[in-house]
């Protein structure tokens, strides 16, 4: 199981988690209740049941870079094209907009 904190500007909006079963995302419940929560995406509305996809959501996979960028994150950390949750890990931490994902590891959820 894999599992990343989704932030909007700085603040944690949900989490990302890829298990057996595939992709699941979550809106963070503290960050939902907030006045001035916005959604992740359009295609992923604010609500507290978490949406489940066999493959990762398109959102999330149009972080990942294309091209020359991807060959070079592949080439540099030896990642997998295939490994989509791998390369979001690994390039997404500090992307162009408001959101960014960060992974967490298995000891910070404990």
């Amino acid at each position: 199981m894999r599992k990343a904190a989704v932030k909007i500007e700085n603040r944690v909006a949900g989490w990302l988690i890829q298990d057996e079963q595939g992709y699941h995302f979550v809106y963070d419940m503290m960050y939902a209740a907030q006045q001035d929560a916005r959604p992740v995406s359009l295609t992923l509305p604010l609500q507290e049941v978490a949406y489940t996809s066999n493959v990762l959501f398109p959102f999330f996979d149009g972080l990942i870079p294309e091209g020359w960028l991807l060959e070079i994150a592949e080439k540099n950390w030896k990642l997998n094209s295939k490994d989509r949750m791998g390369l979001l890990l690994a390039c997404c931490k500090e992307c162009i907009g408001a959101v960014s994902i960060e992974e967490v590891k298995e000891l910070e959820t404990l």
